[in-house]
């Protein structure tokens, strides 16, 4: 009788541990919990502030402290000072690879402190963007679409009642995007807003007509001084250059014979092409050199291309 108790008593321990680890398994495997006990979203966090001094720190640890343990993604913090085009470029080419669910806090603020508005926005794919009404959304609506939009008024949504006028990245718009992350109702945040009243920005694209292709230079890649022009792959297939060609480019008022790759090393070091870049844009380079650098173009220099004979 005793070794029968001693047998059932390690048989029952041994269910129980199991049990144990299982569930402790599948409350790891779910990740921080918000409002309700639900999932915490994932923030993509992008700003022109650079990361020499503490401001993304700063509105990082505003985030965790709304949200203890959220996830932040660095989209990037080195975007071009005040350049909201670009700001838009980056938000809308990253946002695809992020949950349906993601909050983007996003401060590209030259006009921070003024009458323009501090807003959330709701995309028809379920995103939620936190960001100044100033256009940044402007591409990432065009192509998701927006179902609403709530201007952040709330003291509760904020850092506290009384604001910086120069900081809302830390003030506002971090503790705003950690209340979403943590599944708070976004409509507590403030007034609702008229989607069609949202800042857009004049979004320039290239077009086709008798004479060829018109477009511009509308950035570098980073470091490496590729120039990405505003030609989708789409657009510049209308000419009728296959890869391999030599394709005549007009960068402001230099004309350059480039051959058509589908990479860098398909060209000498240092040599010139011309390419589809990784979002499906016409981009030119030089491999292992900087484009730009090189011969000096900027953004906003005009190209144009002559259909092919």
């Amino acid at each position: 009788m005793f070794k029968r108790i001693c047998v059932l008593l390690l048989v029952v321990g041994f269910l129980w541990a199991s049990f144990v680890r299982e569930a402790s398994a599948q409350s790891g495997s779910a990740g921080p919990a918000g409002a309700g006990g639900t999932v915490l979203r994932t923030i993509g966090f992008m700003t022109d502030f650079d990361v020499k001094d503490d401001a993304v720190g700063i509105c990082k640890a505003v985030m965790n402290g709304v949200a203890p343990g959220v996830q932040i993604i660095d989209i990037t913090h080195q975007a071009t000072p005040y350049d909201i085009a670009q700001g838009a470029r980056f938000l809308a080419g990253s946002s695809p690879y992020f949950p349906k669910d993601a909050v983007f806090v996003v401060v590209i603020d030259p006009t921070v402190g003024s009458t323009r508005k501090a807003i959330i926005a709701h995309s028809k794919l379920g995103q939620y963007f936190v960001l100044p009404d100033n256009g940044l959304l402007t591409l990432v609506q065009d192509r998701d679409g927006i179902d609403g939009v709530r201007q952040i008024t709330n003291p509760e949504w904020m850092i506290g009642a009384k604001t910086s006028s120069t900081f809302h990245g830390r003030d506002i718009f971090s503790p705003a995007g950690a209340h979403l992350a943590r599944g708070d109702d976004w409509t507590k945040a403030g007034p609702a807003v008229e989607v069609a009243s949202l800042v857009r920005l004049s979004i320039r694209s290239a077009v086709v007509d008798a004479s060829g292709l018109h477009g511009e230079v509308i950035g570098t890649d980073g470091p490496f001084g590729n120039l990405v022009l505003n030609v989708p792959a789409e657009t510049f297939a209308k000419l009728g250059y296959r890869v391999g060609d030599v394709v005549p480019v007009q960068v402001g008022d230099h004309l350059y014979q480039l051959p058509f790759v589908k990479t860098f090393s398909d060209v000498a070091v240092g040599k010139p092409l011309a390419y589809i870049d990784s979002r499906g844009r016409l981009s030119l380079g030089i491999n292992q050199r900087s484009f730009a650098d090189t011969y000096g173009v900027r953004a906003s220099t005009p190209i144009s291309i002559a259909a092919k004979r």
